[in-house]
């Protein structure tokens, strides 16, 4: 079987963060010195260096702000997706993600969306 690039690799840190995904959980984290919000999960705050941050549930919520369709991808099992929407969402608690959007219908910035998750990994899916 040859590697897959699509699931992740978790550490002692980010296991949290992808057993609460495996469970449907979307997890952002907050900073308790300037109470603002990131993603990707990190033991710091990316805007004032705190390292008093928690793990938060995310509403799920999210609005497109770009995307990029991929016509060819050589990575395994990318390949087998073409074509695909990787994209950069507005989470609705702030911070920015890159993800995928998932289905069908056209896609502008602003379109609203919600997670989903496939095999343990959030993706995003036009919200109704």
């Amino acid at each position: 079987m040859s590697a897959r690039y699509d699931l992740p690799e978790a550490d002692a840190f980010t296991r949290t963060y992808w057993d609460a995904a495996a469970g449907g959980r979307l997890l952002i984290r907050r900073c308790a010195a300037c109470a603002r919000a990131h993603h990707y999960p990190r033991e710091f705050c990316p805007y004032c260096w705190s390292e008093d941050v928690t793990w938060e549930d995310a509403s799920g919520r999210a609005t497109l702000y770009t995307w990029s369709v991929v016509h060819r991808n050589d990575l395994p099992p990318f390949g087998e997706r073409t074509p695909y929407v990787a994209a950069v969402v507005d989470l609705a608690e702030g911070p920015r993600m890159s993800t995928e959007v998932v289905g069908e219908g056209p896609l502008r910035a602003g379109t609203a969306l919600e997670v989903t998750f496939r095999e343990g990994v959030p993706v995003f899916r036009a919200a109704g």
